[in-house]
């Protein structure tokens, strides 16, 4: 049986310090799991870029690819956001593609592939106007968005518990996503 693909795509938010912990835990529910940063995120972890390659088993991607250059990655059969930063978010919400980890989710959650996104910012951020009209644009195009109670509550500012990111209900809900989905088109890369 192929294993199933998921895209962990993570932003410049805080539990993206801990991505390691998040592919342990996917790579625990089943998937061969591909690691897509920001170009932001990428520069966190570009002096230990070796371990998360070898924990994916995968190149990490963090640009769009040169014309003419092979996919890196197998194609995706999930897609999941998360952490998600306010500035993603928006510039997602807005259909900006700007970087790579965006560009994929925005053709994905229209080719079909199941796309879930898990934010993680602080109330004072959540409270800016545009933040509820990206979560409502991305919700009415099919994405999963998990906030309140069954995802992430935004913290206070300057309060957030990065290392404590719920990963396990973000992949919770990709599982049930994707249940009885695996017979079908496999998805982009």
């Amino acid at each position: 049986m192929t294993k199933r693909v998921l895209y962990l795509i993570a932003c410049a938010a805080g539990p993206t310090q801990y991505i390691d912990e998040g592919i342990r835990q996917a790579k625990g529910c089943g998937w061969d799991t591909c690691l897509i940063l920001t170009p932001s995120a990428f520069r966190w972890w570009e002096p230990r870029l070796g371990e998360l390659e070898e924990l994916t088993g995968h190149r990490v991607r963090s640009q769009y690819k040169l014309p003419g250059e092979r996919d890196a990655l197998p194609k995706a059969d999930a897609m999941l956001v998360a952490p998600l930063s306010c500035t993603s978010l928006n510039k997602w919400g807005n259909g900006i593609a700007d970087t790579v980890a965006l560009g994929l989710v925005s053709e994905g959650v229209h080719l079909g592939v199941p796309v879930a996104a898990m934010p993680y910012f602080n109330r004072a951020q959540a409270a800016q106007p545009a933040v509820a009209r990206s979560i409502a644009d991305l919700r009415a195009q099919g994405v999963l968005y998990l906030d309140g109670p069954k995802g992430y509550e935004s913290h206070a500012p300057k309060q957030g518990s990065p290392q404590s990111y719920p990963w396990h209900i973000a992949f919770d809900a990709v599982d049930v996503m994707t249940q009885g989905a695996g017979a079908g088109p496999r998805g982009v890369g």
